[in-house]
């Protein structure tokens, strides 16, 4: 029988505060039993995934090997506004004159991730 993916683990300095931009980012509530100061924190994506955070004592020192690929309920472009308003930066503009592409972020700790166009922008240009 194959394995399935318990949870993404993200290493870093401060897993509360990162757990809690994510959480902005994915409209996911973060259990209460998770606290500022705790080493371990983190909320379900979904039934069967969750995303972990996990207090490091070395800094992020090179690009990510592993980056999450958001795909948004509303246009990249707003979403993009919305998730740098959170914190987040701008690290590659790949989007191109005919809405297709997509934009590197940065979470506040530096750790890359995609925002891809939703799926009724994919929609309309496939």
């Amino acid at each position: 029988m194959p394995s399935s993916v318990l949870n993404v683990s993200v290493d870093c300095a401060d897993p509360y505060e990162l757990c809690r931009f994510w959480s902005e980012v994915t409209g996911k509530p973060i259990p209460e039993e998770d606290q500022p100061g705790n080493d371990e924190v983190g909320f379900q994506l979904n039934d069967d995934t969750a995303l972990l955070f996990l207090r490091v004592p070395e800094p992020k020192t090179v690009k990510n090997r592993l980056h999450l690929c958001l795909q948004p309920d509303i246009p990249r472009d707003e979403e993009i506004s919305r998730i740098l308003g959170l914190g987040a930066t701008l690290v590659n503009d790949l989007r191109n004159p005919d809405s297709t592409g997509w934009a590197v972020l940065a979470d506040p700790e530096g750790n890359e991730f995609c925002v891809l166009r939703s799926a009724a922008e994919r929609a309309a240009t496939s």
